[in-house]
């Protein structure tokens, strides 16, 4: 399955080494936990092929327990090549990899 939507790039952490994450949206979160999240071993997480602005890789995503949603990552190399900070809003296509 695919999913299509925009969020903002949000920082965990202040220091070097901080990680960049995208939340899913409530309803595509609702909709990966009721298809795909059942069982899943490592956290929780789900193997995904994300794209941002024509660059894609893969990764996984996140359940967070604190907001009922999932996280995804954003890897250093993806934010150089497409030019991604803290705070921008970018355009994400997600498609589970099982």
């Amino acid at each position: 399955m695919d999913y299509e939507f925009k969020a903002e790039v949000w920082l965990y952490g202040g220091g070097k080494g901080s990680w960049y994450f995208v939340s899913l949206p409530q309803d595509v979160s609702a909709e990966i936990r009721e298809n795909f999240g059942r069982g899943r071993s490592g956290w929780g997480s789900i193997r995904v092929i994300a794209e941002i602005s024509g660059t894609d890789w893969q990764t996984s995503i996140f359940p967070d327990s604190k907001t009922d949603i999932y996280l995804l990552p954003i890897k250093s190399e993806i934010r150089q090549k497409t030019g991604i900070t803290a705070g921008s809003r970018v355009s994400l296509l997600l498609k589970i990899n099982v």
